[in-house]
């Protein structure tokens, strides 16, 4: 018999990497509180129109990698490819945008049916940021700005950089694309497949190809920064100016688009050289006509995504240890009952502290052993003595400091001497 095996780009996240990821979650939670952003959790599933609504169909997520199917009364549902759209839907049917000024962030797994390789998998994980109706550049500029702060928080300010540039407004856009046709039709032939494909759909995206002839032809090709009108011109000035002025640094990249249609003016991705091809780890931009766009009353929106993946190798590579395991393992000959009232007793008095008890007997060597395996740099040993005696000892398992007797009364202050992360409650 087979075992089951996980599908093909969707992996177990398993309990020796959780500690990592509890620990960035926490990170990015507790910063864009800082912020004043609040949670918003949105489902799994929604309206295939949602997705094909807002994120446009000539874009990859919607002609090749959403998964899509008709429920049993026949309506075309998602998974989720992305957050913004299952946002903007929620800001909307909840009535959440009568005052300028909402900030949220969400958490959780999407799904795009795509080729599995390091750092893109067809479950992955986004944590992102919102910001709606405020249309100025200095939401643009606090938003990268706490990019910025969050990078240093993780100490992963040296590896990543910033890059910058304005996709313009609508009007700019449709001007730039007609320029950038009358470029890219004679010379069709020499674009690889998929960018030959675009060509007619999204032509900007051919910017993203990593086919060498196809990023020569588009080297030459015109630059949508000479296609600006004076508004989103204007505002893209102003928030480079206000990066110069909160000393950010930053490069714009005349070629940086982002592959989701419904994005204009400002959009930013902050990328690594060291993951190999998928080097983008956050990226977002301005989305002034969303929320329009999928019924709502006009309202100008900014935000943001970050792989989580990504995050994580990056994390991983610095050798940086999260906590994680049992910091304290309770070793007992006597009865059980002992052992379980000893460890809830300790768990009132130091609320944060990892404990794992004993369970199904076994002698003390055997006992040891378990907890040498268990990480655990304390053990408390429990014997029918101890108990007699109201005392418990305590055992270095990691250094060479003497075994101590302590009262039960006495272990909770002990433990919070010796990690230093306790604290009594």
């Amino acid at each position: 018999m087979n075992n089951i095996q996980s599908i093909r780009g969707m992996h177990d996240i398993l309990p020796t990497e959780t500690p990592t990821w509890r620990w960035l979650e926490l990170q990015l939670s507790e910063l864009l509180d800082g912020y004043d952003f609040r949670e918003i959790r949105i489902p799994l599933v929604e309206k295939a129109e949602l997705f094909t609504r807002a994120i446009g169909q000539g874009t990859d997520v919607v002609e090749k990698e959403m998964y899509a199917f008709a429920d049993r009364n026949g309506d075309l549902l998602s998974l989720r490819p992305e957050g913004t759209a299952g946002v903007v839907r929620a800001a909307i049917q909840h009535g959440l945008l009568t005052t300028p000024g909402l900030k949220v962030w969400y958490r959780g797994p999407m799904f795009r049916h795509e080729r599995p390789q390091r750092g893109r998998q067809r479950q992955f994980h986004q944590f992102g940021a919102e910001v709606f109706g405020l249309a100025g550049a200095d939401a643009d500029a606090e938003l990268i700005a706490l990019g910025e702060r969050m990078w240093r928080r993780l100490g992963l300010a040296e590896r990543i950089r910033l890059e910058i540039n304005s996709l313009g407004d609508r009007d700019d856009r449709q001007r730039y694309r007609k320029r950038l046709l009358e470029y890219l039709r004679p010379r069709i032939d020499q674009l690889d497949e998929d960018s030959q494909r675009r060509l007619e759909t999204n032509p900007l995206r051919i910017f993203d190809s990593k086919h060498p002839a196809t990023r020569a032809i588009m080297a030459q090709a015109p630059l949508l920064a000479d296609a600006l009108g004076d508004e989103a011109r204007a505002h893209f000035e102003s928030v480079c100016a206000l990066l110069d002025g909160l000393g950010i640094r930053y490069r714009i990249n005349p070629a940086l688009v982002r592959g989701l249609d419904y994005y204009c003016r400002t959009v930013f991705e902050w990328v690594t050289d060291d993951l190999g091809a998928q080097g983008t780890v956050c990226a977002g931009g301005r989305y002034d006509d969303l929320v329009s766009i999928q019924g709502g009353r006009a309202t100008p929106g900014i935000g943001f995504a970050l792989g989580m993946e990504r995050l994580v190798d990056l994390i991983e590579s610095l050798g940086t240890e999260h906590p994680g395991g049992a910091q304290v393992y309770l070793v007992c000959q006597a009865d059980p009952v002992e052992a379980l009232g000893l460890a809830e007793f300790l768990r009132d008095h130091l609320p944060g502290l990892r404990l794992a008890c004993n369970l199904g007997g076994g002698s003390f060597k055997a006992q040891f052993k378990r907890a040498d395996r268990s990480g655990a740099a304390y053990a408390l040993v429990l014997g029918e003595e101890e108990v007699q005696q109201g005392r418990c000892q305590i055992k270095d398992l990691r250094g060479d400091q003497p075994q101590q007797s302590l009262a039960r009364e006495e272990l909770p202050a002990r433990l919070a001497r010796l990690l230093p992360d306790l604290a009594p409650a």
